[in-house]
């Protein structure tokens, strides 16, 4: 008698794990153009979004010129101004800088030799300082978790010449006659905070910067 046997086979596969390598790219203006910074008024987080856009209005129907830099801006952005800055200002150093997920930078740069170059390192950094603008920021950092990040802050140029005639909050008129006739006005500050919109009150100078708290 004849006995037929049925085996069922199961494919096999190398089970290894792949490993891939990956170039990391070096640091440079080249990455100012990634993570773009909205400067749209409607990527803000509600109510805030909806109290600078009357203060914006208010600014605007009393003939200041307003001009926004930025409002959400996203977290692989602020890590790439956060340490810019930090290296160029010797806060850090470029071969110590804590790696990020989704942002394959190298900040670290080598001379002719293959060694790590400091200078290198800081040119390089503050090619990116210069690209994002902040040539002119005093004290600290860039945060790494702002309220830019949150949704919650806006950086806006405001300008005027003569006296500024706002309306306030409440619907009256405020007249501006003080120096500067910009948005580092005090006497602006104070109609700002109607609106529930604040001026930077934190340590350094960030003069574009307005927020839910000032931070």
């Amino acid at each position: 008698m004849t006995t037929t046997l049925q085996v069922t086979l199961t494919p096999t596969a190398d089970r290894t794990p792949a490993t891939v390598e990956t170039t990391s790219e070096l640091s440079g203006a080249q990455w100012i153009s990634r993570f773009p910074t909205s400067t749209s008024l409607d990527d803000l987080e509600s109510p805030f979004k909806e109290n600078v856009t009357s203060f914006i209005a208010a600014l605007k129907a009393a003939g200041a010129a307003v001009t926004i830099a930025a409002t959400r801006r996203p977290k692989e952005r602020a890590y790439l101004m956060h340490w810019c800055f930090k290296i160029t200002k010797g806060k850090a150093k470029a071969d110590n800088i804590p790696k990020m997920a989704g942002v394959d930078i190298k900040w670290d740069h080598s001379d002719a030799d293959g060694k790590y170059s400091e200078s290198e390192s800081i040119k390089a950094a503050k090619a990116m300082v210069s690209g994002y603008g902040m040539q002119g920021l005093v004290g600290l950092a860039p945060a790494l978790n702002s309220r830019h990040i949150q949704g919650n802050a806006i950086d806006m140029n405001i300008s005027w010449s003569g006296t500024l005639s706002i309306t306030d909050v409440k619907g009256e008129i405020v007249e501006i006659a003080t120096s500067p006739r910009t948005g580092m006005n005090e006497t602006l500050h104070k109609v700002g905070a109607g609106y529930n919109v604040i001026k930077y009150n934190g340590s350094g100078v960030d003069k574009p910067h307005w927020s839910t708290d000032g931070r």
